[in-house]
């Protein structure tokens, strides 16, 4: 009998979904289920390995089915990584990550006005490190609503490559094929198309609201100075 565990190459991803989908013909329930639960259970407690799981989700329910399961899970599963940081990890996040928790509240708090664009890049652009924004979330003061579609929307780019590519995985030779520079590059410009309606938003504040002359009652200060 073979063993079930997380996959950490290729080939023991084939193994799994060859093995799950003998299974799946006749208890399709429960795959469903095993599958859930490991999907959450990796992102509840910010676990590396989400590609795998995306790949599987394409060669056992197919590339749309698994993309919307994919996307599901991920959220979900980020959004109890959000509860479990807010609740139990604040103290020991800002001990273990003082420096990189302070520049992304300096970044958070310059893109305040245009914070869900914001979110958007970082979870479009693909070197950013999902897990990290998993837990600092609650020490930035980001809301749990805008959280939540953040991460649904920001993260079908990159959930629809995986899934694509596991709804082929028998043709696939390496994992170079699936992040090669060109799939790289696909989802940064995707990441710069998000920034520009924040980029708008800023600029709109400041050209016709003039919020750069005004302190947080709204005066000028100018006036003030006088």
């Amino acid at each position: 009998s073979r063993t079930l565990k997380f996959p950490s190459d290729l080939e023991e991803l084939r193994e799994l979904a060859e093995l799950l989908q003998f299974y799946k013909t006749e208890h399709t329930g429960y795959v469903l289920l095993l599958y859930c639960s490991a999907y959450l259970y990796k992102q509840s407690f910010a676990i590396p390995g989400s590609s795998f799981l995306n790949m599987l989700a394409g060669a056992l329910f197919g590339p749309w089915q698994g993309l919307l399961l994919a996307c599901l899970l991920t959220t979900v599963g980020s959004t109890f990584c959000y509860l479990l940081s807010r609740t139990f990890g604040k103290r020991h996040i800002d001990r273990l990550f003082p420096d990189k928790v302070a520049l992304l509240q300096r970044k958070v708090e310059e893109n305040r006005s245009s914070l869900f664009f914001f979110l958007l890049f970082l979870r479009f652009f693909p070197m950013t490190p999902n897990w990290f924004l998993n837990i600092t979330s609650p020490i930035l003061n980001i809301p749990i609503a805008m959280f939540f579609f953040s991460v649904f929307i920001g993260l079908i780019p990159y959930n629809f490559i995986c899934v694509r590519t596991g709804s082929i995985l028998s043709e696939i030779s390496s994992l170079d094929d699936i992040f090669s520079w060109g799939t790289l590059l696909q989802l940064l410009a995707i990441a710069c198309v998000a920034l520009l309606p924040g980029a708008l938003i800023k600029h709109y504040s400041r050209v016709h609201l003039k919020l750069d002359g005004m302190d947080h009652n709204g005066h000028h200060l100018d006036k003030k100075l006088r």
